[in-house]
């Protein structure tokens, strides 16, 4: 804040207490007239206002807001550029509760601390918590059961992009994930010959083009570095399995096309900063425990 306007705020301030303490000052004199006298104000032709100064309990009221005031001045900032005696501010006053957060949450964890993931999965009293760490920082992607959604992965079932080891949990939620489906470069006939093939390639045959299939066998030659040739995917690229009936972004053959032809981006952002050791622990126990 500039000093021009600090001094404008000291001013405003203190010129309004002034003015409120006059103001008490010359009500609060006796009229020097009788108790029934009236200022000559009548209203509805029988209302009348009396004259007469404040009762003193009000004033002292008053009186006494207006010390308050010149209190809370002198120990907190309200006057412009003046920090106030005490030099509070809302930054220290969050860092404070914010440390003695950190201090709570840490004797919170230490009962945790000496189990390794595999015990904590299995302890009830830490599973508790870790349900509240995923409420607050997974849930809004995966779900608050954890069962995803279009384009966010079922956590729930036994089918991981990137592994289901404590490691590659671990590793996912620390350094997040980025997955790419490329655009392949192929036209809209050679697209709806691939996606009829992946579809033979799980439970729903049936629902394919067999000729239109055979065609795109050939085509998917293009998709086997990161399918793989059997098509059951690469958790080191994150490229899932085809032939289960598990779709990240919709088993229907429009769906699957739209995938092939525009290809995908997914982003699993780094929680690095978010969590700290004990609390990503937890939550890749938590998220191991939902596994089938």
């Amino acid at each position: 804040m500039s000093d021009g306007w600090s001094w404008y705020i000291i001013i405003l301030v203190i010129g309004n207490i002034v003015g409120v303490s006059w103001l008490l000052f010359v009500t609060a004199r006796p009229n020097g007239k009788d108790e029934e006298s009236t200022t000559g104000h009548v209203w509805d032709e029988t209302l009348e206002e009396y004259n007469n100064p404040l009762p003193s309990w009000w004033l002292w009221l008053f009186v006494i807001t207006i010390v308050f005031a010149l209190i809370y001045l002198y120990w907190y900032p309200g006057l412009g550029n003046y920090k106030g005696a005490l030099k509070w501010t809302q930054t220290s006053q969050f860092e404070e509760a914010r440390e003695e957060m950190i201090d709570r949450q840490k004797l919170a964890f230490e009962k945790f601390a000496d189990l390794d993931i595999t015990e904590l999965a299995k302890n009830p009293a830490a599973m508790q918590t870790a349900e509240r760490l995923f409420s607050n920082n997974c849930a809004s992607c995966h779900g608050s059961a954890a069962q995803g959604a279009k384009g966010f992965p079922n956590l729930t079932d036994n089918d991981w992009l990137y592994g289901n080891s404590p490691e590659q949990i671990e590793h996912s939620i620390v350094k997040g994930r980025a997955g790419v489906m490329p655009k392949l470069g192929l036209n809209e006939v050679q697209v709806a010959q691939v996606s009829n093939y992946v579809l033979t390639l799980g439970s729903r045959a049936a629902e394919a083009d067999a000729e239109e299939a055979k065609k795109g066998e050939a085509l998917f030659a293009t998709c086997m570095a990161c399918h793989g040739p059997d098509a059951k995917g690469n958790i080191l690229m994150g490229a899932p399995n085809l032939t289960d009936d598990i779709w990240l972004h919709g088993s229907e053959l429009a769906q699957i096309q739209d995938v092939i032809l525009n290809g995908r981006q997914s982003q699993m952002p780094a929680h690095e900063t978010l969590l700290t050791k004990a609390e990503t622990k937890l939550l890749t126990a938590y998220v191991t425990s939902l596994s089938k």
